[in-house]
């Protein structure tokens, strides 16, 4: 199936948008759904909808069968290595807060260290901050190549046998560089130290093997991945997940409660107080069902081939900037000289052109670039070559505009 076939799943896509045909280039913020996605979950609501767990009833059996199953596809779909390890969240920001605030809070002192890098998003960043600050625990910087790759034999050097957790993203989300992560992880192991990765762009395009990888934590969410919003996971080897307490308290992870004290379900339970994402995790089923019938492997040689098509055409753009190095994957980030890249994209969307601006979520990233924002067209499984000639007719106009107006 090609990419053309593939749009004609996703509803949203068949639309114009200012008159002009859809050319949705926002996919690292969130991708569109497939038509097997929303049936999935309109079926779970017009079917079956029912809490579950605790229900005996044919709906709340029906409903258990769906979210459980689920998990058992994201066992798959990652390679963990049992279920107990796929705790259901409402997205990666959620699963590494959990980490930081479970883990790091109660396994980091003063004096401790946490390894991260510049390129990461807010959502891998802040919650070490404030681990930092409660713990009195070292939250340290790796240096970056100029062209926005980790720099590893200063990554060697700053893991040190003080160091007790680092936490990269896989692939970035304003460079769409893909770091190499089972290196990393490997250097930390070295040193003692744990390994977190931040999963949120790579799960969607590429085959992700968290035993290969040998990460300890592996973070997702799945409107990334043609699923629905609200839900994600955290992936964790389950002799540190046994040793972390629950941040969230309530109902379905408890055990026994007593009036002065309670105790917790076993994994992956404990971990998913109150009525769970039922219907998000059946829609992220769905999702993975959609994603391994087209091939991961598949999907990930085309973002790259559209990754590469998009900084050849755009370099041919006078005034272009275009950051991060030449192998990448899934997106292209740019600024034209002398346009914000508020008002690129402004000019973008008159012609039905869908991209992101901004700081992206890494402020740090920003300055280590030496810009306050910048424009982003992200691709994914449905976007063609013919996208990408639509964007550079419109930068074109864009840029021709811009010049007349100053």
């Amino acid at each position: 199936m090609n990419a053309k076939e593939i749009k004609q799943l996703f509803p949203i896509l068949n639309q114009e948008v200012n008159g002009h045909p859809l050319v949705y280039l926002d996919s690292a913020a969130t991708s569109q759904k497939p038509v097997q996605v929303i049936e999935a979950l309109d079926r779970y609501y017009r079917e079956y909808n029912s809490n579950v767990h605790r229900g005996v009833h044919t709906l709340g059996t029906h409903a258990t069968d769906g979210y459980e199953g689920a998990r058992e596809k994201v066992r798959s779909f990652i390679n963990a290595s049992s279920t107990a390890e796929v705790i259901f969240t409402r997205g990666t920001t959620t699963a590494i807060n959990t980490v930081a605030s479970s883990y790091g809070r109660s396994q980091l002192t003063e004096g401790d260290e946490i390894v991260i890098t510049p390129m990461e998003h807010h959502s891998n960043i802040i919650p070490w901050q404030q681990v930092a600050k409660a713990t009195g625990a070292t939250l340290k910087y790796v240096k970056l190549h100029a062209d926005g790759t980790i720099d590893l034999n200063d990554l060697e050097e700053v893991i040190t046998t003080n160091t007790k957790i680092v936490s990269v993203m896989h692939v970035s989300n304003v460079l769409g560089v893909v770091n190499p992560v089972k290196e990393i992880a490997e250097m930390a192991h070295r040193k003692d130290a744990i390994m977190i990765v931040d999963g949120a762009q790579s799960a969607p395009h590429l085959n992700v093997d968290v035993q290969d990888l040998n990460c300890d934590f592996f973070a997702f969410s799945a409107h990334k991945m043609c699923g629905p919003t609200g839900i994600g996971v955290l992936y964790g080897k389950k002799e540190l997940l046994e040793k972390m307490e629950p941040i969230e308290f309530g109902g379905e992870m408890i055990d026994f409660v007593g009036l002065q004290d309670s105790t917790w379900k076993e994994l992956p339970w404990k971990f998913e107080g109150g009525t769970p994402i039922i219907a998000g995790a059946i829609g992220l089923g769905a999702a993975i069902d959609f994603l391994e019938e087209i091939g991961l492997d598949e999907i990930a040689r085309h973002d790259h081939e559209l990754a590469q098509y998009a900084a050849e055409r755009l370099t041919d753009i006078e005034g272009m900037a275009i950051y991060g190095p030449k192998q990448r994957t899934g997106l292209v980030t740019f600024n034209i000289d002398d346009v914000h890249p508020h008002d690129v994209a402004t000019v973008l969307d008159t012609e039905g052109i869908a991209v992101r601006a901004g700081h992206h979520c890494a402020q740090p990233l920003m300055k280590w670039l030496d810009v306050t924002a910048t424009a982003r067209a992200s691709f994914y499984l449905y976007n063609t070559k013919e996208d990408i000639d639509a964007l550079v007719a419109g930068l074109v106009k864009a840029k021709e505009y811009f010049g007349d107006v100053f």
